[in-house]
């Protein structure tokens, strides 16, 4: 299982720095100065972009293994398909091979059978007949022999070549056996060759398994970084999205302050106002009075819109 901190290390990322990170506490958001909360607010700001810059980066790295492990699936896919493509071809081939096979069987049974009806494989071959009949003959020619014993060789000789005249005919007449033979032989190449299919493309239908194996393990192991990623990019987002809650929070707060000040500015104004009219109608119950006003009561009055 792949950590998070091999993922960061093998692609050049920085670790999570919580001590930068910047804390709000209720007590600071309640009781801290209007300035205090601006600057605050500024270092959540900051931090909330850094931290947003992070997740980005760590989104993007997973987006990227995530793109990876699909190839990688996307290859061992390829690689099952023409794998069970050349199984089917190997089935195929075994099926034609040991129906070839079957026959050349039965057409060298034929053949046998041919042979013990024709008598071909019992007895002396035609060559050492002849051999014999010829080593009988020179016998009897260069020997000095009796009378019974000349006329015992010329009936072995007689009945060798009667033997050889037989075997020459029933070789004359086997010429379907010689067709059947090379008919057999021929159907049992094509057997051989459709072995050698199946042998070839198992071994081909081997090599693309085990590239399949191979790619869906390469798969596994991108889908493992692009897991730690992800848990990278989640705890750098919630951090990032903590402190623009709380940049969030401090700036509501410094609205609430700027509402307070212009109310008590409101107030203040307000005050003077009724402060400034009531000295005014003093001035003007004197003026009334006949009292005489001098410059500054004037423009007091005329602020007032009393006079």
């Amino acid at each position: 299982m792949v950590t998070k901190e091999e993922v960061l290390e093998e692609y050049g990322l920085d670790q999570l720095d919580e001590s930068r990170n910047v804390s709000l506490s209720e007590e600071e958001l309640e009781n801290d100065s209007k300035g205090q909360l601006i600057k605050k607010a500024g270092q959540l700001r900051d931090r909330r972009n850094e931290l947003n810059q992070m997740a980005s980066e760590r989104a993007s790295k997973r987006d990227d293994l995530n793109a990876k492990t699909r190839e990688q699936v996307d290859e061992a896919q390829e690689h099952r398909e023409k794998r069970d493509e050349l199984n089917e071809q190997v089935q195929e081939h075994k099926e034609s091979r040991n129906e070839l096979n079957a026959e050349a069987n039965e057409l060298f049974d034929e053949v046998e059978q041919m042979k013990q009806d024709l008598e071909l494989g019992s007895g002396k071959s035609i060559e050492e007949l002849k051999e014999e009949i010829e080593d009988l003959e020179f016998k009897q020619q260069t020997e000095v022999l009796g009378t019974d014993e000349e006329r015992e060789l010329i009936e072995k000789i007689e009945n060798k070549r009667e033997k050889l005249a037989e075997k020459k005919g029933k070789v004359d007449q086997s010429g379907e056996l010689e067709e059947l033979i090379e008919e057999a032989e021929e159907v049992r190449s094509e057997a051989s060759n459709h072995h050698q299919k199946v042998t070839e493309l198992a071994d081909e239908a081997q090599e693309h398994h085990n590239q399949m194996i191979e790619a869906y393990r390469e798969a596994d192991e991108i889908r493992d970084e692009a897991d730690a990623m992800h848990e990278l990019f989640v705890e750098a987002q919630e951090a990032a999205d903590q402190h623009h809650e709380d940049f969030v929070r401090v700036q509501k707060r410094l609205r609430e302050l700027d509402k307070e000040e212009e109310e008590e500015k409101k107030e203040e104004r307000e005050a003077k106002m009724e402060e400034e009219r009531e000295e005014a109608e003093e001035i003007y119950q004197k003026f009334k009075e006949g009292e005489t006003l001098d410059t500054e009561d004037l423009m007091k009055l005329q602020k007032t819109g009393l006079l």
